[in-house]
């Protein structure tokens, strides 16, 4: 096994990749981990595509991780009457209400009773990702009124965002309720919850995790609402990992706004020890193109330059003509940003608010100033190899480990290798575990629980 890229890469899974040879070909590729959307398909097709993903993980002796993202409170209107859609005229007024009928002209059912009670005086409602724009006017029990600003007609069951209203209701419906009761029986390693919008979200996941499983299952959550963004340190300090998620977010915050905030998120899960995602088109137009634009292998590159833990791919590997090619593709341009010594070479003076004698900063330290090949950690846990890999040091860490779901989890850490040998994690072989990787020569970083050591294969 060898060592070529840092950047970790995350592959959602749907029709197009879900059979065995293309899976199989993705991870041999670079997949890392794999996004498993609990939006489409039943809990017993997810079940099918995690055993397959187990199974092959087990015939490559590579740890992949698994990842199910909830759907989370995701908002859509009703249908309509007769048509499917109706023009809409700039200024005129359109009513949401909780009237079960189907909607004409001048209204349209919106079933979470939710909303309704926390939309308030010029709010805005955004439907058919901003494309519409409704500002609310009027509120009544059941009833808002609003006054369309932007849009020409308005469709039948089109999903809204409303980013200026935070909504008292629970982070998880009904429907993950019971793909989370389902989804925890199959041993997932990662829980990705949607639209969080305050701390208290994650602990709600994390007890509803608790108390079906003693498994540690870990937590994304993902930024994709204003309100997030307003209680991000909060939000990253509770969670496990961060998917800066693009699509949803783009459409409640201004989206020339969005690549400061990318960096801002970036820098904070660095500070604060938590692998980053970033996420949404990043080769939205390889769906039905052999290749990238250029926009897209720039925007793939700086998220690598960033030091970003994981890039993730959506449509482009679970609907797309050739989602191999996708994967072949991300591995090429991560490998080459992470390998641009002269532009991604190591500066402490940039790592910002970590103090001089912060450990992890002296063990990326002495990788760095001893140009060693690797860091070797053999632990029982995830911290050690997870504070070291948000230092980011520019050489591999291959951590070794004696439970499986361990190595699975670091999957998404940038630049760790993660190991899942009893065998070795016993001997604590450092040159055994270099010789794997086809290390031979050269000094590495031996990290054993509180020990630090260098050592020379040469000698």
């Amino acid at each position: 096994m060898t060592m070529n890229k840092l950047t970790k890469i995350i592959a959602s899974i749907g029709p197009a990749s879900e059979n065995y040879d293309t899976l199989k070909k993705m991870i041999e590729t670079g997949v890392d981990a794999c996004r498993l959307n609990f939006s489409h398909d039943t809990d017993e097709v997810q079940g099918k595509k995690i055993d397959l993903i187990r199974k092959i993980s087990a015939e490559l002796g590579r740890p992949v991780a698994i990842i199910a993202d909830l759907q989370g409170p995701k908002h859509r209107i009703g249908d309509f009457q007769t048509e499917n859609h109706y023009p809409l005229e700039i200024g005129q007024e359109f009513i949401l209400d909780n009237n079960y009928e189907r909607g004409n002209e001048t209204r349209v059912f919106l079933p979470d009773k939710d909303v309704l009670c926390s939309l308030k005086i010029g709010n805005r409602v955004l439907l058919n990702d901003g494309k519409i724009e409704l500002e609310v006017t009027e509120t009544k029990p059941g009833k808002v009124t609003t006054k369309v600003i932007r849009g020409s007609e308005i469709w039948s069951r089109r999903g809204f965002n409303i980013p200026d209203t935070e909504i008292e209701t629970s982070v998880l419906t009904e429907k993950d309720r019971a793909d989370l009761d389902y989804v925890l029986t199959k041993n997932p390693d990662w829980v990705a919850i949607s639209f969080v919008q305050r701390p208290e979200d994650i602990q709600e996941v994390r007890d509803f995790i608790n108390a079906r499983t003693k498994r540690p299952v870990k937590i994304i959550s993902k930024i994709e609402r204003p309100q997030a963004l307003e209680k991000l340190e909060d939000i990253i300090q509770i969670s496990d990992a961060i998917m800066f998620a693009r699509g949803d977010l783009a459409v409640e915050v201004p989206f020339e706004k969005l690549p400061a905030l990318q960096r801002q998120c970036i820098r904070i899960c660095r500070k604060m020890n938590k692998p980053v995602i970033v996420a949404t088109q990043m080769l939205g137009s390889m769906v039905h193109s052999d290749f990238p634009l250029r926009a897209e292998i720039s925007d793939v590159a700086l998220t690598s330059y960033l030091r970003a833990d994981c890039v993730m791919t959506s449509e482009e590997t679970t609907i797309s003509d050739n989602p191999v090619n996708v994967a072949e593709t991300m591995v090429k341009i991560v490998t080459n940003a992470d390998m641009d010594i002269y532009e991604n070479g190591n500066d402490w003076s940039k790592i910002e608010n970590i103090p001089e004698n912060d450990w992890s900063r002296s063990v990326a330290s002495m990788a760095y100033l001893n140009k060693a090949e690797a860091i070797i950690v053999f632990d029982t846990g995830t911290n050690i190899v997870t504070q070291i890999s948000c230092r980011k040091p520019d050489v591999p860490i291959i951590g070794v480990f004696n439970d499986d779901i361990d190595a699975n989890q670091l999957c998404i850490s940038r630049g760790v290798y993660p190991i899942f040998d009893t065998k070795l994690f016993g001997e604590k072989d450092a040159a055994g575990v270099a010789s794997r990787f086809k290390i031979t020569r050269g000094k590495l970083v031996i990290v054993d629980g509180d020990k630090i050591s260098l050592r020379d294969l040469e000698m």
